[in-house]
C-alpha cells in the first residue's frame, strides 16, 4: 500500500547520516536468547507495521507457518507504519535488529544503504518469474535484498449505474476520461475524482498520468509531464472534478465514491472489501485510462519487502531466509493475494489469480507494466515526490501554470 505523508523524511535522513558506520560494525552474541545449550537457532524475530486486525493475525499466521517449516518459532511485532523506518534506524544504530524485517518497498533503498539489510543472493533464495518492476523493488545497488509476496498499484474505478444511465462507455484514453467526466457530472455529483492532497500519496496517484505520458521523475519540467498535469487541472477547471481534491486523501476519494458523489476514482485494491458490502453501488474497475489507445498504463507499485538484516548469527540469518523464501512460494502468495486484496508477486501467479477473482484483473494486468518508485531515482526519490506533490497543489489552485509548477518541482528534486 502508499505509505503515509512524508512528515517524517527529514528526521529520517539525520539518523541516516549517524547510523552508517554502526551498522557495519554490527556486534556479537545473542541478545534475544533464542538459542538452545547446543547453539541451535530456535527462534527468530519479525517485524512489520501491520498492526491492525484482520491484518496482523493473518500475517502473524503465515508467518508461524513458514516458522514450522524452517524449524524456528517466529517471535512476531507490529509498529505503527509511521514509526517503522525511524524504529528500524535506531536499532540499526542499537544493534538490535529484527532477524526478519518488512518494509514499505520505497524504503527499502534508504535502509539497504546503511548496511544494515543482506543481499538474498547470499541465501540461494529464488527471484526467478518476479516481473522487472516488481524485482527493482526489492534492489539497491544491483542486489535484491527484498522480496514481495504480494503487490499492489491503482486502476480506475467506475459507478456502472451512473455510467449505464449517462450511455457512457468506460474511458480508455485521456480524451475519453475528460468526456465521460462531463457527461456523469450532476449537481451534487463530479465525474472523477482522485487524491491530490500535498503529501506522498498525492505523487502516487499523479504518477500513472506522468509515466503513461512519457514523463520521468529524473526530469520534471518536461513536456510530458506538463500534458499530464494539464489533465488534472482541466478536470478541475471544467468542474468534472472537485477542487476539494487537493485535501483528499484516498480513504475519502473512496468515501465520495460510495456515497455518489463521485462517479469515478483512482485508487486501489484495498478498496474492495469495503465496496463489496451490502448496500454499496455496483461498481466496475478498469485500467487507468492512458494518453493514446493501445498504449498500456505505466503505474507505481505498492507493496512490502521482506528482508533480511545484518546480525549477530549467520545462524539466525539464514533461518530468517528460509522463512522469507516460504513467505515468497506460490501458495503463500495467493494466500496473502487473497486476504489482503493484492496481486501475486510473481507472474505465472498473478495470471491465474487474475482468472479467478475478475475484480482483481485490472490489477493484475498494470502490475506486469507497474514502476517501483524508487527505480530511477533510488534513496533520492523522496525529493521528487515533494516536488511533485508541490506541482500539483500550485497548478490546480491556479497559483502556477503547469509548466511553471513542475520547473519550481524540478528546483526542489534537485535541491542540495
Amino acid at each position: 500500500m502508499i505509505p503515509p505523508a512524508s512528515s517524517s523524511v527529514r528526521r529520517i535522513a539525520a539518523l541516516l547520516t549517524g547510523i552508517l558506520a554502526l551498522v557495519s560494525a554490527a556486534g556479537c552474541g545473542d541478545p534475544t536468547g533464542s538459542r538452545s545449550a547446543g547453539g541451535e537457532v530456535t527462534s527468530i524475530t519479525a517485524l512489520d507495521y501491520y498492526t491492525d486486525e484482520p491484518e496482523h493475525a493473518q500475517w502473524g499466521g503465515m508467518l508461524t507457518e513458514c516458522g514450522r517449516t524452517a524449524g524456528v518459532e517466529v517471535r512476531h511485532t507490529s509498529v505503527p507504519g509511521a514509526s517503522l523506518v525511524p524504529k528500524v534506524l535506531q536499532q540499526a544504530s542499537s544493534r538490535t535488529l529484527p532477524d526478519l524485517l518488512m518494509l514499505d518497498n520505497p524504503d527499502l533503498q534508504q535502509i539497504a544503504r546503511t548496511g544494515a539489510l543482506t543481499p538474498l543472493d547470499d541465501y540461494g533464495i529464488d527471484s526467478s518469474g518476479f516481473s522487472e518492476g516488481i524485482l527493482s523493488a526489492g534492489t539497491y545497488q544491483g542486489s535484491v535484498y527484498g522480496l514481495a509476496p504480494a503487490v499492489s498499484t491503482v486502476a480506475l474505478f467506475y459507478n456502472e449505474d451512473m455510467l449505464a444511465e449517462a450511455g457512457v462507455a468506460v474511458p480508455r484514453t485521456w480524451d475519453e476520461l475528460k468526456a465521460a467526466a462531463a457527461a456523469l457530472t450532476r449537481p451534487g455529483r463530479y465525474g472523477m475524482a482522485v487524491d491530490a492532497n500535498p503529501t506522498f500519496e498525492g505523487t502516487w496517484q499523479f504518477l500513472p498520468f506522468l509515466w503513461s505520458n512519457g514523463g520521468d521523475e529524473r526530469q520534471l519540467d518536461t513536456p510530458q509531464a506538463a500534458q499530464a498535469l494539464q489533465l488534472w487541472v482541466d478536470l478541475v477547471n471544467s468542474g468534472s472534478m472537485s477542487r476539494s481534491v487537493l485535501n483528499w486523501t484516498q480513504a475519502d476519494v473512496h468515501d465520495q465514491f460510495v456515497a455518489g458523489r463521485t462517479a469515478m476514482m483512482i485508487n486501489g485494491p484495498w478498496r474492495i472489501p469495503a465496496l463489496n458490502q451490502e448496500g454499496n453501488p455496483h461498481w466496475g474497475v478498469a485500467p487507468v485510462p492512458v494518453p493514446r489507445l493501445g498504449q498500456t498504463p505505466v503505474t507505481p507499485l505498492g507493496g512490502e519487502v521482506w528482508t533480511v538484516p545484518k546480525g549477530a548469527s549467520r545462524a539466525r540469518q539464514e533461518k530468517a531466509a528460509q522463512v522469507l523464501a516460504c513467505l515468497n512460494t506460490p501458495a503463500n502468495m495467493l494466500t496473502a493475494a487473497e486476504q489482503h486484496f493484492t496481486v501475486p508477486s510473481r507472474t505465472a501467479v498473478a495470471a491465474r489469480y487474475a482468472e479467478e477473482v475478475p475484480s482483481m484483473g485490472a490489477f493484475a494486468r498494470s502490475v506486469e507494466a507497474a514502476r517501483s518508485r524508487t527505480g530511477e531515482l533510488g534513496a533520492a526519490w523522496p525529493k521528487a515526490a515533494t516536488g511533485i506533490y508541490t506541482a500539483v497543489q500550485s497548478a490546480l489552485t491556479g497559483e502556477r501554470t503547469p509548466e511553471e509548477a513542475l520547473r519550481h518541482a524540478q528546483r526542489i528534486a534537485t535541491a542540495g
